[in-house]
């Protein structure tokens, strides 16, 4: 999920690329209706685009051109701190889309960017994660242990790699902490996800 600074009303536009069907949130593989009430406890509009792996690029320039018509956003916002070649590919499609990209964790320690994030108050639960982790990771919350316990598997703790993808319960910007159903655990190829009942 990204989001998109706005100059007008909303501060914030979240656009969430989803699978073909649009039923499922491409990487992070959350349901449809889970992202609406995410958005929802923001009080911020969202954009769900489904697309195929090898429409993505296109299909992302094309909905931030619509953000930019709709609500005059000047700006994209991601979360990569190191990966060159992700700033690359985002500073394209935000030219494409005549925006800039706003990349506010760029460079920044790990470890003091997830300590950071533990003490504002924002807690989040892995939703996905590649086979090295395994399917016991899957639902757990952010905390001091799962920190410790990731860099025992010898991972990043920041999930920069795409060791895990995780989902937003609750953070300073939620009217009411966000509540998720009950769930199961599948594996698709490489990638454990948790599914959700909604």
């Amino acid at each position: 999920m990204m989001q998109a600074k706005a100059a007008g009303h909303h501060p914030l536009v979240l656009l969430s690329m989803m699978n073909e069907n649009g039923k499922i949130s491409r990487s992070h593989g959350l349901p449809h209706a889970l992202i609406l009430r995410q958005a929802e406890a923001m009080g911020l509009p969202v954009a769900t685009i489904p697309t195929t792996w090898e429409a993505y690029e296109v299909r992302f320039i094309a909905a931030l051109q619509q953000t930019v018509a709709l609500y005059g956003v000047e700006a994209a916002v991601f979360g990569d701190i190191d990966l060159q070649a992700h700033r690359d590919w985002e500073e394209k499609v935000c030219a494409a889309a005549g925006i800039e990209a706003l990349l506010p964790l760029w460079q920044q320690s790990r470890r003091e960017l997830v300590t950071a994030m533990l003490e504002s108050g924002i807690r989040t639960m892995i939703v996905s994660c590649n086979t090295h982790l395994g399917p016991d990771f899957l639902g757990r919350i952010m905390d001091e242990q799962l920190l410790a316990d990731l860099e025992a598997k010898g991972v990043d703790i920041a999930g920069e790699n795409g060791e895990y993808h995780t989902l937003v319960l609750d953070c300073p910007l939620f009217k009411a902490p966000l509540e998720v159903g009950p769930y199961t655990k599948v594996q698709h190829e490489q990638y454990h996800f948790l599914q959700f009942e909604v």
